[in-house]
């Protein structure tokens, strides 16, 4: 897929990473963008090209509403997310299906009610920006962690069912971007405009899976190997 004239659907834009995406579509040029909030007055681009929509992931009817909004989708980038910080076993349960609900469920429900529309527009392609904890969990993680795992594999799934109608789905993968999700996060973060920088890079080219950082590509590579001798690395890096 090459960038310019193509129309995205981008969630999650108000900050972040998924502003970052929006910046770089246009940048590249991009004919319109639906940028996505759960309070789309939050969004503040000048840009003409620029269509505040409201989605919530957690609202079934917004999903329903924003994908009706958008008959000339042809990319749809899925970033919105959330990090509760709860953990699997003494956590508040509550707040760890919130992090299932938002990342597998929300992200899948998004994809069913748009890829008929990307279908009728020639296919188009998906984005899922995952995260390197997709394949690790880390103290703290766990909940994000195992819901992650989920949204990576459901992009493996949707990616062979929406092969037949020509939608193309790439998975994005990062450790740390310094945006607010990561405040509280005192290791090595990456610059939150690499990530859409690469994924379009990888858009061009056909690229199903694009690893942003070291980091990232660290995690990947160690999934061969001893998980013992990998979790004894991670509690050494991480303190």
């Amino acid at each position: 897929m090459n960038i310019p004239d193509q129309v995205a659907l981008v969630t999650g834009a108000n900050r972040g990473i998924g502003r970052q995406f929006v910046l770089e579509l246009l940048e590249r040029g991009a004919t319109k963008v639906y940028a996505t909030a759960r309070r789309p007055e939050t969004l503040d681009f000048e840009d003409s090209r620029v269509v505040p929509l409201r989605l919530d992931l957690l609202d079934h009817d917004s999903v329903v509403a924003a994908a009706a909004a958008v008959p000339d989708l042809t990319l749809l980038v899925n970033n919105a997310g959330i990090s509760t910080g709860a953990p699997l076993v003494t956590g508040d349960l509550a707040e760890v299906r919130r992090e299932m609900d938002t990342h597998f469920w929300g992200t899948l429900d998004v994809i069913r009610e748009t890829s008929p529309v990307l279908a009728a527009n020639g296919g188009g392609a998906i984005v899922n920006v995952l995260s390197a904890l997709s394949w690790f969990a880390a103290p703290g993680s766990g909940s994000y962690s195992a819901a992650k795992a989920a949204e990576w594999n459901m992009t493996n799934g949707v990616r062979l069912e929406l092969a037949a109608q020509g939608t193309f789905v790439q998975g994005v993968l990062l450790g740390a971007a310094d945006t607010d999700l990561t405040d509280g996060y005192d290791g090595p973060k990456i610059d939150p405009r690499d990530v859409p920088r690469l994924s379009l890079d990888g858009l061009t080219t056909g690229a199903i899976e694009v690893v942003v950082d070291d980091w990232t590509a660290m995690v990947k590579a160690s999934l061969a190997g001893d998980p013992a001798e990998f979790y004894a690395q991670i509690a050494q890096l991480l303190g």
